[in-house]
């Protein structure tokens, strides 16, 4: 009898998978690796939730998230149709894979599978950038165009990408990361206008983090009928555990998305807390406002330690330790029982990703780091 592996398609065999931040299995960890929001959902949240636990569960939630979307439509001045909600924005990046991307082999130009440059087969993003688009593209059997930020972070000028070369201005897809991780760096709208207005194919500006920025992109959305803007409830809004983000853009490209999505994508608890929290957004204005500032403290007293530490506009900061290696910081950290994140990713090896918890947690954090620093 065969292996089962060998029932297995060559190409899920090869893959990668995507590598998550460790999830506690003790008691009394301080997490700050996986840019969670450290203040709970607004009380009318829960009691949302906790209201819909009733004979509905034995139904289906709605399809296609109507509510949900009909008050997002209104909070970013366009229509329903204009919006798709999905389980968590990881969804809605891996359906866009799908729909906006020839796998190599049955791309419309390609002659032959060997053929490695036809722009229909190709995902692109910067690097170091969010580590599931390279995963996404594998996982369809699309080709990977991987294009360094500057050393600080920042995005190279459409100029700067023309004189390099190695940009594909055709490329079918192409993921911005803004404001990116995991650097942290923000960018300005005028910056990504330059590029989306150079690009031939979607571009999807990914905003998980927006809510923690100076600014944001959504109106490049509404400019270009090529751009989707990628928002969550997850990160700003304490909702990781139900898991909903949404997309904005043209009609037809949000109709695309539409035809391959699961049929009840997104749960019926998940879309009650999502409606809730719309319904509460002073709440959660001033949540942002204490992490910014807490950020802005933690940053400030890093530095003071000797660490350099990057401009932030999201929830966590990077940051380049001294003395020891970063992976070494992390097992040090980790021995006091403070979770933070490393990347073993080119750009970021010698860097820590920390997200910003409570005021509390970041004071932990600060005294672990000065017990742990020679004198």
């Amino acid at each position: 009898m065969k292996s089962p592996k060998r029932l297995v398609r060559p190409l899920v065999r090869k893959l990668h998978p995507y590598v998550y931040g460790e999830q506690p299995k003790i008691r009394g960890l301080i997490k700050l690796n996986t840019n969670e929001n450290p203040y709970p959902p607004s009380p009318k949240v829960l009691a949302a939730v906790k209201a819909a636990v009733d004979g509905r569960l034995r139904l289906y939630p709605s399809p296609t998230a109507q509510v949900l979307r009909e008050k997002l439509a209104k909070l970013h001045h366009c229509h329903a149709d204009n919006i798709i909600v999905g389980n968590g924005s990881d969804e809605l990046l891996a359906l866009a894979t799908r729909a906006f991307v020839e796998p190599v082999g049955t791309a419309r130009r390609a002659v032959r599978s060997s053929r490695r440059d036809d722009p229909t087969t190709v995902v692109q993003f910067f690097t170091p950038s969010y580590s599931l688009y390279p995963v996404l593209a594998d996982i369809h059997g699309a080709l990977k165009n991987p294009v360094p930020l500057k050393p600080d972070f920042g995005l190279p000028t459409v100029a700067e990408l023309k004189r390099a070369g190695i940009w594909k201005f055709d490329a079918a897809l192409t993921y911005v990361t803004t404001p990116n991780a995991p650097s942290g760096r923000g960018y300005k709208t005028s910056e990504l206008e330059k590029l989306c207005r150079a690009q031939k194919g979607v571009v999807i500006l990914d905003e998980a983090y927006v809510d923690f920025a100076e600014g944001n992109a959504l109106r490049l959305a509404r400019k270009f009928s090529h751009v989707l803007v990628a928002r969550t409830f997850s990160k700003a809004y304490s909702l990781c555990f139900q898991r909903v983000g949404y997309f904005i853009g043209s009609r037809d490209l949000i109709a695309a998305l539409h035809k391959i999505r699961d049929s009840y994508n997104v749960n019926g608890l998940g879309q009650a807390a999502a409606v809730a929290t719309l319904g509460d957004l002073p709440y959660y204005r001033a949540n942002f406002k204490k992490i910014i500032a807490t950020r802005e403290w933690l940053g400030r007293e890093l530095t003071k330690l000797g660490f350099r530490v990057f401009p932030s506009q999201t929830n966590f900061i990077l940051v380049q330790p001294l003395r020891f290696t970063a992976p070494e910081w992390q097992h040090q950290l980790r021995a006091r029982k403070i979770l933070v994140r490393w990347f073993n990713f080119p750009g970021v090896k010698n860097h820590l990703r920390i997200t910003v918890g409570t005021p509390a947690e970041a004071l932990a954090l600060v005294r672990a780091v000065r017990k742990i620093l020679p004198d």
